[in-house]
């Protein structure tokens, strides 16, 4: 690890890394890790995934738990369902008497309770880190990861293979999701115009929001608008019973995320080496390697000629979605662009419209451009940095090759997070902490960085 240094950063490495581990010793709930103890109380998808991460330097038998109690909720098509529910604990809007889930859906599992869709496929990435732990550890450690890629492996291929044939079911290299909480950015402007087709019907049943309880500055959080479109897509989706067959015809809301798309590519070419690594049935491995290549060419089908930025498809109105957001860097994460446009990408990248805009608090990608007009510095994913998209990147970069690239988005990361509030996100002029505080995949990411 880097000498890094008392008056570089608020709290020493050892410090920060200790504050760290305390907060996902705080938030372990048993068998499960809350995303953030107040206004997520629960476990979320691709957080589970990047808290196993922070979890596997501390325990390794503590990360496979993690991921354990995950793929215990996966519903019999494949599909990992983006909230697994804590028994006994409330707090969340919307919670399981909202989605009926148990009772409607006849792929999902009676208990434990879960949401009814999806989130980003980052897990074969903790896998890959429980791994690499497991690996320097002692042998009883390492036969425990061992067991669990056994036990677990045909779980995680049919949770790719979910993606890979219901949600692109014409085979056009993009995940399509059905809900803007599918992409993990919730707000963010890249849904602006597929959520202006979304009207709510009359018969949206009322409900109370929760989140507004624990942050009480409505200008971090989405709309009241924006949340009857939330809901009222849950609605939707109950109506058709979750049925994959039935949700394309009946969503108001149906786009090709090219962010997804690009991290199911790399998951599946770094399941692929798993699989090769640990001599699973070679069909698997070709099945992985075929997923990667198609997703890959997939996102790089979108981008723009000149600058490399990716962009979404809007399903409903046939049309492209172009936006200054962090998803346009898309295939910097799994690669496959051309070389002059991937050059001018990463100085995009780079550049004053993102990480060097010059009144950035810290060099670390932005949410949304501060250039774009869609740009707000407080509110969720219209502005605001999050760290856990700074860790992603870090990570994707380093395993691209390009670890001066890697390394200064780590060190900017760990400047960042040197206040020790280990917050949701972060104004990205004033460095601010914002959202939910004691954030698990937060911590995760700096036990990762430090590690």
């Amino acid at each position: 690890m880097e000498n890094v240094g008392v008056v570089h950063y608020g709290f020493t490495p050892t410090q920060l890394s200790a504050r760290a581990a305390y907060l996902l010793r705080g938030n372990d709930l048993g068998t499960m890790t809350s995303a953030a103890p107040k206004l997520y109380p629960h476990m979320w998808s691709w957080d589970a995934a990047f808290v196993s991460v922070g979890l596997a330097p501390l325990s390794v038998e503590r990360a496979v738990m993690e991921l354990d109690t995950l793929l215990s909720a996966q519903w019999s098509n494949g599909m990992i369902p983006h909230i697994v529910f804590a028994n006994g604990r409330d707090g969340y809007f919307p919670g399981p008497a909202r989605w009926e889930c148990s009772k409607l859906a006849f792929n999902a599992p009676r208990s434990p309770d879960t949401s009814g869709i999806t989130q980003p496929p980052v897990h074969a990435i903790a896998v890959q880190r429980i791994l690499d732990h497991a690996g320097r550890r002692g042998r009883t450690t390492r036969a425990m990861a061992n067991e669990f890629l056994d036990r677990r492996w045909g779980d995680l291929m049919r949770w790719h293979r979910w993606l890979a044939h219901a949600r692109d079911p014409k085979g056009r290299g993009r995940i399509t999701i059905y809900h803007g909480w599918e992409s993990g950015m919730d707000n963010s402007p890249r849904w602006d115009e597929a959520y202006a087709n979304v009207k709510p019907g009359a018969d949206l049943p009322p409900y109370r929001r929760a989140d507004l309880d624990v942050v009480g500055d409505a200008s971090m959080r989405p709309t009241d608008l924006e949340y009857d479109r939330y809901i009222w897509l849950v609605e939707q989706m109950k109506r058709a019973h979750y049925d994959d067959a039935v949700l394309p015809d009946v969503m108001d809301f149906a786009v090709e995320d090219v962010f997804v798309s690009a991290i199911f590519a790399v998951a599946c070419e770094v399941l692929a080496t798993i699989g090769e690594d640990h001599s699973k049935p070679r069909s698997d491995v070709r099945e992985l390697r075929t997923w990667g290549e198609r997703f890959r060419a997939g996102v790089v089908a979108t981008t723009l000629e000149r600058s490399g930025a990716a962009r979404d498809f809007d399903l409903k109105s046939d049309k492209w979605i172009t936006t200054e957001t962090i998803a346009c860097f898309a295939p910097l994460l799994c690669g496959g662009l051309p070389r002059e446009r991937e050059r001018a990408l990463v100085r995009l990248f780079e550049g004053t419209r993102f990480c060097g805009h010059p009144d950035l608090r810290y060099a670390v990608p932005p949410s949304t451009s501060p250039i774009s007009a869609d740009f707000r510095a407080r509110e969720y994913w219209r502005g605001p940095v999050w760290p856990v998209m700074t860790w992603l990147f870090s990570w994707a970069f380093a395993r691209r090759g390009w670890p001066e690239r890697s390394s200064r988005l780590r060190e900017e990361g760990l400047r960042q997070a040197a206040d020790g509030a280990f917050a949701e996100y972060y104004e990205p002029f004033t460095g601010e902490p914002l959202g939910s505080m004691q954030q698990s995949w937060t911590a995760a990411s700096v036990l990762d960085w430090l590690d």
